[in-house]
């Protein structure tokens, strides 16, 4: 068991709430074998709900009036360059911030927000326009620009939409600095998101360098926010929305961390998943294809509760409505509806359900590193499978026990360690099964006996059909063939003149049924 005491920078206007997280891992180790491990959690986090609006469209959203509780908390969208002066923060390059009071009444609106007990918060950046960092490079007018934001909307919570153009390295540097600044002031009590694209698969490389840059630059991020939407090619046909949501969400967590472990701060399951949050953009989505249905909607919010997330959002709370009769069809993208029949209901109180917290009580918490439970130690009298070997050759879809918890091999391995701490899935021949279960025991693995056929012999053709067996294990030749190893096989299958026999056809072999 891990006690891990999450504290407060207190500020010199008030004295916040301490947050005490306490997380008890059942085995684990390197982060891998931690991912299925059932764990204990008693966490005083305040998980919370803010929808994003569109300060900028037309007509105006009226945030400052919330139809219920789950709109309370509300994501001010965006906060960009001004076109004609980098270092100028604006609403959407449409409006300073006095012209947004003048033009829009924000400030009074956003006042009245919060006399009903709700929270404003502002993101930075988003898809369009130039995000602060990309563009103003004086690091001073920088800090001063992000400064100036947070100043005048009394933020103790900021969040940073990062796509596109947002994710080159040297505008993370410059914003990271900037804001790793801010949070080392005296008085500062800033909690930071981080909100960035995502696929069922986790982050991209520009997703994970720019927590790792975040990181470096010492800012204490409260979590990581995916953008789960707009999958395209990267979500598989028949995976529902809240499938590729829950997959992303799973993945992320797995690499964030990695990248806390890499910053030299290890972290429990439980606190990993608190610092994480999604965001579905609800209905259609921009994807042909893709939509977020009401019933993803929950599935998402019972998931969020379940695991333990600080947060969920939307995208957007202008679009949380069927859309009108001048739409000819239901499933197409506005940014005023969102392009399904929903009813009576709304995205906002389904994703909103489990999720009723406060930002500002999350706010000021230092994330600390937490004592880790030791490596989970393998006993094969208690383990489904062979437990890995280093020296072992495994083919394709052979499955293995480490760490106390079961793997499939994707492709032919020898050497790679199961829980070998990658960021991106693709780098590990390993995919994670899950873990061992109490009262399993070994199960019977076929393997043929030695000599059942010739050692693969470089010197020697084979024809197709021709059978071989290379380090114990079993290839079938598909074309004629001479000097070709089978090891190739698993970097390259398509080209290989071998292909292992699986673990039915040996099995069969060992039952007399084919020769």
């Amino acid at each position: 068991m891990s006690t891990a005491v999450k504290t407060r920078r207190l500020s010199k206007a008030r004295v916040a709430i301490a947050v005490v997280v306490v997380a008890a891992v059942a085995a684990g180790g390197v982060y891998l074998a931690r991912t299925a491990v059932s764990e204990v959690s008693d966490v005083t986090a305040s998980p919370w709900f803010a929808g994003y609006a569109d300060l900028t469209l037309t007509p105006s959203y009226a945030f400052e009036a919330p139809a219920d509780k789950s709109g309370k908390n509300v994501m001010l969208s965006f906060i960009v360059a001004d076109p004609s002066d980098a270092c100028t923060p604006t609403w959407g390059a449409a409006y300073t911030m006095d012209q947004a009071n003048d033009t829009l009444d924000l400030d009074r609106r956003i006042a009245r927000l919060e006399q009903g007990g709700g929270e404003a918060i502002v993101s930075f950046g988003g898809q369009a326009n130039d995000e602060l960092a990309n563009v103003c490079t004086d690091s001073t007018k920088l800090k001063d620009a992000y400064a100036s934001v947070i100043k005048r909307y009394s933020g103790t919570t900021i969040d940073l939409d990062l796509e596109g153009p947002a994710l080159d390295p040297a505008a993370n540097a410059r914003r990271a600095t900037a804001i790793a600044a801010l949070q080392a002031e005296d008085d500062s009590n800033l909690a930071v998101w981080l909100t960035l694209p995502v696929t069922p698969a986790g982050l991209s490389t520009e997703g994970t360098d720019t927590v790792a840059a975040f990181l470096k630059a010492g800012v204490d991020l409260a979590g990581v926010n995916i953008m789960t939407m707009d999958y395209g090619a990267s979500k598989d046909k028949d995976q529902t929305m809240l499938q590729a949501a829950e997959d992303a969400l799973t993945a992320t967590h797995r690499q964030l961390g990695i990248l806390y472990s890499n910053a030299d701060i290890d972290l429990t399951n439980a606190t990993l998943w608190s610092k994480l949050g999604a965001t579905p953009m609800i209905g259609q989505n921009d994807v042909a294809g893709e939509v977020f249905t009401l019933d993803d909607a929950a599935g998402l919010s019972t998931f969020a509760k379940e695991k333990g997330l600080g947060r969920l959002s939307m995208w957007s709370l202008n679009r949380d409505t069927t859309c009108g009769s001048s739409y000819t069809d239901l499933n197409r993208v506005s940014n005023l509806c969102s392009g399904i029949d929903q009813g009576d209901a709304t995205f906002s109180e389904t994703l909103g359900a489990t999720m009723d917290g406060s930002p500002e009580a999350n706010s000021g918490v230092t994330t600390t590193p937490e004592a880790l439970p030791p490596v989970a130690t393998d006993d094969p009298a208690t383990s489904p499978y062979a437990i890995w070997d280093e020296k072992a050759t495994y083919l394709i879809g052979t499955k293995v026990t480490w760490h106390r918890n079961v793997y499939e091999a994707k492709w032919w391995t020898k050497g790679d360690l199961p829980d070998d701490a990658v960021l991106d899935e693709f780098e590990t021949p390993w995919k994670l099964i899950g873990p061992v279960l109490p009262g399993e025991t070994p199960i019977p693995i076929p393997t043929l006996p030695a000599g059942t056929y010739p050692d693969w012999n470089g010197e020697s053709t084979y024809e197709a059909g021709d059978r071989i067996q290379f380090n114990g294990l079993p290839f079938e030749a598909k074309w004629w063939t001479q000097g070709d190893s089978p090891e190739a096989s698993s970097s390259d299958p398509d080209s290989s003149p071998w292909v292992p026999l699986t673990t039915a056809e040996i099995q069969e072999l060992l039952n007399g049924t084919v020769n």
